[in-house]
C-alpha cells in the first residue's frame, strides 16, 4: 500500500513536470528554422498536440490509480472494521458463557450452603453435605479461574499488535 502511495506521488509530480513544460513550450514556441550553429530541433504543433495528448493520457491514468487506490483503502478499512467487530463478537460470547457458568455454580454454592446451615441448626452433621458444599466451592474457584484465563487472554490479544509494531521497530 505504502510503495503505490509513492508511486501515485512520483507520477503526479512528473506529470505535474511535463504540464508545465507544455505550458513554456506554448507560451514560448521555438522558432521554425534554428540558426545554422545549432542543433535541428523543431516544435512543430502537431508535436505539441501529441505531447498534449500524452499528458491527458497520463492524467487520466493517475485518476484511474488514485480511484483504485481509494477503492482499496476503504475496502482494507471496511475488512479492518470486520474484523476488529468478528473478534469483539467473540469475546462477548466466552464472556457471556463464562457470566452463566458463575451464575449457576453461584446459584448451587448457595443451595449447598443453606443445606448445611439448616443441617448445624438441627444439630445433625451430614457429611455428604459438606462434600457437597466442598465439590461445588471447588467448581466457584474453576469456573473464577476461567473467567481470569478468558480476562488475560483479551489483555494479550489487545497487546499482541503493539508488540509485534514494537518489534519490527
Amino acid at each position: 500500500m505504502q510503495d503505490i502511495t509513492e508511486l501515485e506521488k512520483r507520477i503526479t509530480a512528473a506529470l505535474e513536470r511535463i504540464g508545465k513544460g507544455v505550458d513554456r513550450l506554448s507560451a514560448n514556441p521555438r522558432p521554425a528554422t534554428a540558426p545554422a550553429s545549432a542543433p535541428a530541433a523543431t516544435a512543430t504543433p502537431q508535436s505539441d498536440a501529441a505531447l498534449r495528448a500524452q499528458l491527458e493520457e497520463e492524467k487520466s491514468l493517475t485518476a484511474q490509480l488514485q480511484a483504485r487506490l481509494r477503492a482499496a483503502s476503504t475496502r482494507e478499512a471496511k475488512g479492518d472494521l470486520q474484523e476488529k467487530v468478528d473478534r469483539l463478537t467473540q469475546d462477548l460470547d466466552v464472556k457471556g458463557l463464562e457470566l452463566q457458568r458463575m451464575r449457576r455454580v453461584n446459584a448451587s454454592l448457595r443451595e449447598q450452603l443453606e443445606a448445611l446451615r439448616t443441617a448445624a441448626a438441627s444439630g445433625v452433621t451430614e457429611p455428604h453435605l459438606i462434600n457437597k458444599a466442598m465439590q461445588t466451592e471447588l467448581e466457584t474457584l474453576r469456573a473464577t479461574r476461567l473467567t481470569e484465563i478468558a480476562e488475560m487472554d483479551e489483555i494479550l490479544a489487545a497487546l499482541e499488535p503493539h508488540l509485534t509494531e514494537a518489534g519490527n521497530a
